[in-house]
């Protein structure tokens, strides 16, 4: 061998091994490049539903509407008496606005009433719950309230409980609620008719057991004795309906009202509708499109925390009771809180104590 082949056989070029390691283009086998696709996918899948999510929350947020109670009302307001214990005003409002104009016979009506207006009572332990009702039709002393401007309502004597709404908004009902009754209010949630009727269809439908019919009238629902699975319009007709059951007073209404809700209530809780994250998704949107709380349950957060510490409280067990009226003596057509049954009823959920029977009593009966 000459020198000069031996210099070219075993002089390495510049650099070495590790350079034409460096120079050399990567060669991938199968299995990498599959695993690097899947890793790239994964990424993409995390950022997606990491920015989806955060739409969803923001969106759902967005959806809820709230009122600051202490900024609205003021300072005078009932003390808490028990802490543990939780007072939440549930108010309907029958707005035709926007989505309402459509909803049972929207377009006929205007303005905005409280068509429901129910005080749910959960006692320390969260163990079980009382719904109070108040009739729509109730006269009333409406304390001054301020409406939703801030501009300064006097007050009035002899007002019906459903045009409080109407005057000074869920913040002026909250007030009133809390003068007549001594209770302090810790929460209101306010829905609209399309609202509860989104609600409903988010479920499916909620099924409500008649113990005797209801004969629909001027557009009414019509139903038999029985059990029937109801969707949204039809859930809105029927805890409205007021002629062609019972007396066909708001009364009557009443009854039927508080049957639907501990129906509704069975329903969310027999599907596991809060432990199923597509069907929650539905209901949250449903239910927040049309929602107004107060200022400490305007967020999806809140809400939830606020409805896992009522895990405990049972639809079944639910005690529903209607404040006790009697008619009024100049308008028959209005009832008035009947005394003493409407003090014992107050002092007893003020107390968190059971209500007593002469509480559950009415004088008129139609309730």
């Amino acid at each position: 061998m000459t020198a000069d082949t031996q210099d070219r056989t075993t002089t390495p070029p510049p650099g070495g091994r590790a350079a034409r390691r460096r120079s050399a283009p990567r060669t991938r086998t199968r299995g990498q490049k599959i695993r690097r696709a899947l890793l790239w996918t994964l990424a993409v899948v995390l950022v997606a539903l990491g920015g989806g999510g955060w739409w969803m929350y923001s969106h759902l947020n967005g959806n809820i509407d709230s009122v600051d109670l202490d900024k609205a009302i003021g300072d005078n307001r009932p003390q808490k008496v028990v802490e543990g214990a939780q007072n939440v005003l549930v108010i309907g409002s029958d707005s035709r606005a926007g989505e309402n104009s459509d909803l049972d016979g929207g377009s006929k009506v205007a303005g905005a009433r409280s068509d429901t207006t129910l005080l749910i009572h959960i006692p320390e332990g969260r163990a079980k719950a009382t719904a109070v009702s108040i009739p729509r039709d109730t006269l009333i002393n409406r304390p001054d309230c301020k409406d939703e401007d801030g501009k300064s309502i006097p007050g009035q004597k002899r007002a019906m409980m459903n045009s409080v709404y109407t005057t000074g908004g869920p913040a002026c009902v909250v007030n009133t609620v809390e003068q007549m009754s001594g209770v302090r209010v810790d929460h209101f949630v306010e829905v609209d008719f399309a609202g509860f009727k989104g609600l409903v269809d988010a479920l499916g439908g909620v099924t409500v057991k008649l113990d005797k019919p209801i004969n629909g009238s001027k557009g009414g629902i019509k139903l038999d004795a029985g059990e029937h699975r109801l969707d949204g319009t039809q859930s809105l007709k029927f805890v409205r309906t007021r002629k062609g059951y019972a007396d066909g007073s708001d009364l009557g209404r009443i009854g039927l009202q508080q049957k639907f809700m501990t129906a509704m209530l069975s329903e969310i809780k027999k599907q596991d509708a809060l432990g199923n994250p597509a069907r929650l998704y539905k209901l949250a949107d449903a239910g927040t499109k049309s929602l107004t709380t107060d200022s400490d349950l305007a967020s999806l957060t809140k809400l939830s925390d606020f409805a896992k510490s009522m895990k405990g409280v049972d639809p079944e067990t639910m005690e529903t009771i209607m404040l006790p009226v009697a008619y009024d003596k100049i308008d028959p057509n209005r009832v008035v809180a009947a005394e003493p049954n409407a003090t014992h009823l107050w002092e007893a959920v003020r107390n968190d104590q059971p209500i007593p029977a002469d509480a559950k009593k009415s004088p008129a009966k139609a309730g």
